[in-house]
């Protein structure tokens, strides 16, 4: 999910957002283009000498900023497979198997049951199918304007205007 490029609200300018879930109650995911040029080391002590050490971090949403999401995905032939909020151990397990890449992500992105609907209808978000190459690309700013430019040419134009606020 995209952020439509006349969302200005700083919480999810120019934010792609992987959802992991959707249902009546809710929906949740983590935003995927906010590195904070840190490793999971620097985090807590805990994984500082651990298989999870080297993991990058990013800020994955504004809810529960004190709460660690780890994601793995695994490419495969027609795209990937996604581990969401594994537990370390089993992105230990991954690891080993160098089949997998992780990102751990503090926080999520939340909606309440009806408030992420209301927000597509008002054109808030742009609804796209994540692409095979999704975990391929750069998780850091230039992946909104890559895969908004992939949505067709009025997009691509939208991609390339100068960001006013100053951020990617």
């Amino acid at each position: 999910m995209l952020a439509h490029p006349s969302l200005k609200e700083s919480t999810f300018h120019r934010t792609v957002v992987l959802m992991s879930a959707h249902s009546e109650e809710g929906a949740m995911g983590v935003v995927l283009n906010r590195p904070m040029g840190k490793r999971l080391a620097e985090l807590q002590g805990e994984f500082a000498l651990g298989a999870l050490a080297s993991v990058p971090l990013c800020d994955g949403g504004p809810v529960e900023k004190k709460q660690l999401v780890l994601v793995a995905w695994e490419t495969q032939e027609n795209g990937f497979r996604l581990h969401f909020g594994i537990e370390p151990g089993q992105a230990e397990r991954l690891r080993e198997d160098d089949a997998a890449r992780l990102r751990a992500y503090v926080g999520y992105a939340g909606w309440t049951g009806g408030q992420l609907e209301n927000e597509i209808e008002r054109d808030t978000w742009i609804v796209v199918t994540a692409p095979p190459d999704l975990f391929d690309l750069p998780m850091d700013g230039s992946l909104w304007r890559k895969l908004l430019a992939r949505e067709g040419a009025e997009w691509r134009l939208l991609a390339e205007e100068p960001d006013e606020t100053g951020r990617n």
